[in-house]
């Protein structure tokens, strides 16, 4: 507590307040704001490569309340290759509850969508599908332990009747996500995951995704970070052709190192 005492007088009245104030409890923050900036050599998302194998710049935002209400936006760069047309930007809208449900276990329910301004897929004439996704998501976390399961209320990226190789609905698509993170010395965590993509009515697309590294904390919010990502997803549908040369291709899913460096704030 600051103030300034501009008289005896006014001290006197305060003086049974402050003393007060300072046997009480400090009020917990009933809200907070955080940010969050990251340079990785390699957008990984759910093991497939979303920036072509290339570095990606991303961020966002954090709103959280102390009753467990949250809301946040996350962005990061993309490749033209795998979302032409657009902005090469992907930005994602999330809102959720986190609670407790006894002991240290924490639940976490909430929504997502996946934007990407002015991109859709080529080769539809005049129609423009777009690449947006939504998801709505159920989790739990204990200790190092968390897990998550997404399901898709909309075609999973635009996979649809119009732009799917067998004319059918993705909808109804899910991601089961598994980690562990733990401290194995002094600013250091291990970081363990391994998640399953299952893509309905187009099993070509299901797939497996593991990832296993660790992250340093090098001063003041600073993390650097490095991890083996991969997948074994089938060549087929996560092969793209770059927009320039459509002779050269890249496999989006294969095995590689992910370096990253970020701050939160």
């Amino acid at each position: 507590m600051k103030y300034t005492l501009t008289a005896l007088a006014a001290f006197a009245l305060l003086a049974p307040m402050m003393a007060d104030a300072q046997t009480a409890a400090p009020a917990a923050p009933q809200s907070s704001l955080t940010g969050n900036f990251t340079l990785v050599s390699d957008y990984r998302f759910r093991g497939i490569s979303q920036s072509y194998k290339l570095p990606a710049v991303q961020g966002g935002l954090d709103y959280a309340h102390s009753s467990g209400f949250y809301v946040g936006n996350w962005n990061s760069s993309v490749s033209g290759n795998l979302f032409p047309n657009g902005a090469v930007l992907e930005m994602d809208f999330y809102g959720g509850y986190k609670f407790p449900v006894g002991g240290d276990i924490t639940m976490d329910v909430g929504a997502l969508y996946y934007y990407y301004p002015g991109s859709y897929y080529n080769g539809f004439g005049t129609q423009r599908p777009s690449f947006n996704n939504f998801e709505l998501y159920v989790g739990a976390a204990t200790g190092p332990f968390s897990a998550k399961i997404f399901y898709g209320l909309s075609d999973f990226f635009g996979l649809s009747e119009t732009t799917s190789p067998n004319g059918k609905s993705s909808k109804g698509s899910y991601y089961i996500d598994l980690n562990y993170t733990t401290e194995i010395m002094p600013k250091t965590n291990l970081v363990a995951h391994i998640g399953y993509q299952s893509v309905k009515n187009h099993s070509d697309f299901s797939y497996f995704d593991y990832k296993l590294g660790a992250t340093y904390d090098i001063h003041n919010g600073w993390l650097l970070g490095a991890a083996v990502v991969g997948t074994n997803a089938e060549k087929g549908p996560y092969t793209f052709a770059e927009t320039s040369n459509g002779s050269r291709t890249k496999f989006m899913g294969s095995t590689t190192v992910v370096f990253s460096i970020g701050k939160t704030f």
